[in-house]
Parts: C-alpha cells; structure tokens; sequence
C-alpha cells in the first residue's frame, strides 16, 4: 500500500463515521517518511514494507469541536522499529504524568520530554511540540506550540505530541493525544481482540 492509498483509505473510514472534515489533512507516513515535518509533502509516495514502521495523524472535526490523534505501528519483526513504537508511547505517559502530577509548564514538559527520549538513546522532534484545541478553529483561541507556554496546560484543551527520532536520522515515530484528567478508556473502549 502506497501513503496515497493509506490517505484515501484513511479519509473513507472517517466519513463513514461521520468525521470527514478534519482541521488538518489526513497524514499517513511510511518509512523515511516519518521523519518529514508536519507540513513537509517532499518524500514522495513511499510504499509500506513488510518490515516497516508508519505512523496515522488526523484532525477530525465533530459538531465544531476539534479532535486530534496520531499514532505510531509497525509491519514485520524490526527491533528498533518495535522499540520506537513502544518509547513513543512511553515518553508520552511519562511527559503527561509529569503534567498532570508536578503541573509543569508545557515549557517545561518539552525539557522533560527531550531528557526522557535521550535517556533512551532517542533525539526528540521538537517541531512536534503540541497545541491547543477547541472549537474549530483552535487557533483562533491560541495560535502556537505547547512547548512555547510558561502556564500548565488546561484539561481537555491541549494536545501533547511527541516524535522521537532514531540518532541516525533514519525513521521516526509519533503520538499525541489530548491532556486529560483520567487517560483510562477501559470501560469505554474494551480491547479489541
């Protein structure tokens, strides 16, 4: 499957739900890709492998509220790939509880993040440095990065990304979610098995 592919499957499965309109393009990233910037369209058209890593990005739009999930997976046995998907996720639980438990800046979430990815041999993407959303269009509200921000970010008002990168520049991994209060969906969304 082509990231074109992946875009328009992407996009069908949304408007099947109701979500078509999103505050920012569908972005689906493949291999070398994800290291490319969010609003860098120059690697190309690249084709998932067998062994490989991607992350999903969308924005959706529902009743004028705006939403925002990414999230990184793997193809194949990769280690590093493996290990990539993984911290990500990791660095992310440990920078949201950093917030939600010292109340930190977002200022100081994103020193927190890049020592937490170093500590596991990772460089953090701080293009990839959270925002605020709201009623579309959040930057209408505050247009800039969390990383930027001297306040402890509100509740179910900013999105927390983080990318981290291999050292050799190589390929990348990604996720963001909403800061909330209680990050357990357990009883709303059981495990698909």
């Amino acid at each position: 499957m082509s990231e074109h592919d992946a875009r328009a499957l992407a996009r069908d499965i949304l408007e099947e739900m109701g979500l078509r309109r999103g505050w920012h393009p569908i972005l689906v990233r493949f291999g070398p890709n994800t290291m490319l910037q969010f609003l860098d369209r120059e690697g190309g058209d690249v084709t998932l492998g067998a062994d490989d890593i991607f992350f999903v990005d969308i924005g959706p739009v529902y009743n004028g509220v705006e939403g925002d999930a990414g999230e990184t997976f793997t193809t194949g046995h990769n280690p590093e790939h493996l290990r990539a998907a993984s911290d990500v996720l990791a660095v992310w639980n440990e920078v949201r509880d950093a917030w939600f438990y010292e109340q930190r800046s977002g200022r100081d979430l994103y020193a927190f993040a890049e020592r937490a990815c170093r500590t596991r041999n990772w460089r953090l993407n701080l293009d990839l440095t959270g925002h605020r959303i709201s009623d579309y269009p959040h930057k209408a509200h505050f247009n800039g990065a969390m990383s930027t921000v001297d306040i402890v970010p509100s509740p179910d008002l900013w999105v927390l990304e983080i990318g981290l990168a291999h050292p050799d520049g190589t390929f990348g991994a990604f996720y963001e979610d909403t800061l909330l209060e209680d990050q357990s969906f357990d009883e709303l969304w059981p495990a698909v098995t």
